[in-house]
């Protein structure tokens, strides 16, 4: 008799059904997957959402200087986060030196 053993699998493919299967279904939740590619790695790194009430998302930043640079990039951030948002939308950001 043969017996035959699989390869061994990663946890990756696993790992990532899980992920959604855990993710709550809320706009905060959708806007952070989409962060990253909407806004980039680079800004990524020194910004992320924390919060998002009454279409007004709250974008924490590593220092007061991302903050403000943000802000002025918050009608082209808007414009790209809103394309990929399947529910709701955003109409300003609010972002603040708090990570």
């Amino acid at each position: 008799m043969t017996v035959y053993r699989r390869a061994p699998q990663g946890l990756t493919g696993t790992l990532a059904e899980l992920q959604q299967t855990w993710v709550p279904e809320t706009l905060l939740a959708e806007i952070q997957r989409a962060w990253p590619d909407t806004v980039g790695q680079a800004i990524a790194a020194e910004a992320r959402p924390v919060s998002e009430r009454g279409g007004v998302l709250t974008v924490g930043c590593s220092s007061a200087a991302w903050a403000n640079e943000l802000s002025l990039m918050a009608p082209a951030i808007l414009d790209r986060l809103n394309d990929r948002l399947r529910t709701g939308r955003i109409a300003r950001l609010r972002c603040t030196a708090a990570v």
